[in-house]
């Protein structure tokens, strides 16, 4: 059985990364979610929040490795992924939770890469749950588009393609059986055809529509126990429906509605599994009047207990320390 992770303090990291994306506008999400209010609430809920503010990566990264085909500004994205993996690796160690605030999807690249390092470290399984339209498992062999936002899921299970884009920081690739793909409506031919051949739990909406998200997301949440395993969650924006969150440029139909991301927030807060959080592709060039930034930040509060009535608080959930 999982043993619950209860931290006290929150560490907060923007990575303004968009390059990885075909539209511009996510370099200004996190500050977005900073105004729309995401560090008074956390403390309202009782944890110590640090900010530690935006990431600035180098401007070249430490790595002379060939730049792949098909892999659109992959030296800009290299510098941010290696500079993202170090500070992932120490923040997760000085025992905080943290928030990584995007910025677009290839930022995962990082800041899971570092906070697997930290846990494998500490023998325990990181697993990945990823909310999102999309699957993310291109490779640049697989990509139609060659956005590198598309080949994070991939890089972090370890397909080749993007070997050297780490440089000399150490990667720290997940299984692809502690990866799950949840709410995905969009997905490539050929990034279909990889998924199947590894094998990768994969929840679309369908499948939502059918069973529900609290028996779905129960069933992952089960998986990672029974390993005692730790979590960590990679929300993409667009795993919303754009009638709740119109700020994002992978715009699909279909999405998850505002409840049923509210109630994964809260069963996950309840299982006391998540280590760690990414929170990307908000682009509030697209959004009305920050509409979306507060339904993120909102998604946060419910992730890390925000409630509306008294209920009994399970043993397992993350409680702050006195």
């Amino acid at each position: 059985m999982s043993q619950p992770f209860r931290p006290n303090r929150i560490a907060l990291l923007g990575a303004p990364v968009e390059i990885g994306a075909s539209q511009l506008g996510t370099l200004m999400g996190p500050d977005a979610m900073r105004t729309a209010g995401l560090k008074p609430l956390l403390e309202e809920l009782g944890f110590a929040v640090e900010d530690h503010g935006n990431l600035a990566p180098p401007k070249n990264p430490m790595s002379h490795d060939a730049v792949p085909a098909n892999a659109k500004h992959y030296r800009e994205i290299q510098a941010y992924v290696q500079a993202l993996s170090a500070k992932a690796h120490v923040l997760a160690a000085s025992g905080a939770l943290p928030i990584f605030i995007g910025g677009d999807h290839s930022l995962s690249m990082g800041s899971v890469n570092g906070v697997a390092r930290h846990w494998h470290a500490q023998g325990r399984e990181l697993f990945v749950l990823w909310l999102d339209a999309h699957a993310d498992y291109n490779t640049p062999e697989t990509t139609i588009t060659g956005n590198m936002h598309g080949m994070s899921a991939a890089f972090l299970c370890g397909e080749p393609g993007l070997d050297g884009l780490l440089g000399e920081e150490p990667r720290a690739s997940i299984t692809t059986d502690r990866l799950d793909l949840f709410g995905i409506r969009s997905i490539d031919k050929l990034e279909k055809e990889l998924v199947k051949q590894r094998g990768i739990s994969l929840i679309d909406m369908r499948q939502i529509d059918e069973f529900g998200v609290g028996v779905l997301i129960r069933r992952v949440i089960d998986r990672v126990k029974a390993r005692n395993g730790v979590l960590h969650v990679s929300l993409d924006v667009d795993f919303l429906d754009p009638i709740t969150a119109p700020g994002v440029g992978t715009m699909v139909h279909g999405g998850a509605t505002y409840r049923e991301a509210h109630l994964i927030m809260e069963v996950l807060h309840d299982s006391g599994l998540m280590c760690s959080l990414d929170v990307v592709e908000l682009n509030p060039f697209l959004d009305e009047r920050g509409r979306t930034a507060r339904v993120m930040v909102e998604l946060v509060g419910s992730l890390f207990g925000q409630q509306i009535t008294d209920r009994p608080t399970p043993t397992n959930a993350i409680i702050p320390a006195e």
